[in-house]
């Protein structure tokens, strides 16, 4: 065996496929956007890369068939709770069942970092934001959100006999869309709809430079300088927001006002994945017009929780049950029946949110509240390049 680096687009195009080899066999892989994951590479379309570097590789067999891949990350902008060293990060990780081959691919990993001065390495993770490729699958191998790790179980075996520990987990929920929310929700809606400062309005494309500012005012006072998270720029939010006209559903994105002021946002997506599953990994012109064709004849029956929150004035006074039922007037499409919503011709049939991690508790217990189930379970992993040093997960916000 013997590890080559990327330096071509020859081998940046045999990266990729690596991918799809290991996984060739499951059913429930989806091949992701190529150009999702060459942009993470690409300095002109990641910004990390004003803060670090990346570097690939490709694990060859005698007979030069490829293996196996890693990448391997610097990058000063990221910090996590408990770092007492510069950390650095390894991801697109993908390895035949060998522990001997994952040991050459994530040592050559390591001693790269190494070099860079790096005291610790965490991964898979991503080059860049954790909205995307964060995390092993370790529970529920079902067919992947939009960017999100898929992998064969067995990653988790060669990961941990090499030395890497669990720095935190991450968990999915989702629920079915038919099942009526718990009373507490109802009820805490219909005491702030008794107050006519509050009000409710769903995200519509006529108008997503207005949504997008409004969203830029709740994230920045409910998440900036949380976890790491800096606060969004309006051209940012309002660049975010144009770039997913296409495939905005406006009956499933919503925000909540008192006075008039943006202090709630609930942003969803449908499962892209369900229509980009026929693309095969391409994206060019004559695969946006099968992209097209296939989000009006391919049903999509799952949409995806984005983005959840609420303005800490505002937290733990109802509003975050008076938004969901808001939303789900529309989504479950409530019918009034002896005085009580009753859930009527849905949307969609099942709902699955984005990772939350369990070092947050409060984030989790909302998750739960809503009736929902597990769906997936992943984790970041840690491996610490002093061996003699006390191994710390991350704490508990």
């Amino acid at each position: 065996m013997h590890i080559i680096e990327v330096t071509s687009p020859a081998l940046a195009k045999a990266f990729l496929q690596v991918n799809v080899s290991i996984n060739k066999n499951d059913p429930n892989y989806i091949r992701p956007l190529d150009k999702d994951v060459e942009a993470v590479f690409d300095p002109k379309k990641n910004k990390a890369f004003r803060f670090g570097e990346a570097i690939r590789w490709i694990l060859q067999d005698e007979q030069g068939k490829p293996i196996g891949r890693i990448a391997a990350f610097t990058n000063k902008k990221y910090k996590t709770k408990g770092d007492d060293g510069p950390v650095g990060g390894m991801g697109f990780f993908d390895c035949i069942h060998n522990q001997d081959a994952a040991n050459l691919l994530l040592g050559t990993a390591k001693k790269w970092l190494e070099e860079k001065g790096m005291t610790a390495m965490d991964g898979p993770i991503n080059f860049g934001e954790r909205d995307k490729w964060w995390g092993l699958l370790i529970e529920g191998f079902e067919p992947p959100l939009y960017c999100m790790n898929y992998n064969p179980p067995y990653y988790k075996e060669l990961l941990e006999a090499y030395g890497f520990k669990p720095f935190f987990y991450q968990s999915c929920f989702a629920l079915d869309v038919k099942n009526r929310l718990q009373e507490k929700f109802y009820d805490r809606h219909a005491a702030l709809a008794k107050d006519p400062d509050f009000s409710s309005d769903n995200i519509r494309k006529s108008n997503l430079v207005k949504y997008a500012k409004d969203f830029t005012t709740v994230y920045n006072k409910a998440w900036a300088g949380h976890g790491g998270l800096k606060q969004i720029e309006e051209r940012v939010a309002i660049k975010m927001f144009q770039s997913m006209k296409a495939v905005l559903d406006e009956r499933i994105c919503w925000l909540i006002y008192y006075k008039k002021e943006p202090i709630g946002v609930w942003l969803n997506l449908p499962d892209l994945n369900q229509w980009f599953r026929y693309l095969n990994g391409k994206f060019g012109w004559i695969d946006k017009l099968k992209f097209l064709w296939y989000k009006h004849t391919k049903p999509n029956n799952k949409f995806v929780g984005l983005v959840f929150g609420i303005v800490p004035e505002f937290q733990g006074r109802g509003a975050d049950a008076y938004m969901i039922v808001e939303g789900g007037k529309i989504i479950q499409d409530y019918q009034l029946q002896n005085g009580k919503y009753q859930v009527g011709n849905v949307i969609y049939e099942k709902y699955e949110m984005q990772w939350i991690g369990e070092f947050n508790p409060k984030m989790i217990n909302v998750a739960e509240s809503l009736g929902t189930y597990r769906s997936r379970r992943l984790a970041t992993y840690r491996y610490n390049f002093n061996r003699e040093k006390e191994f710390k997960m991350h704490p508990v916000l």
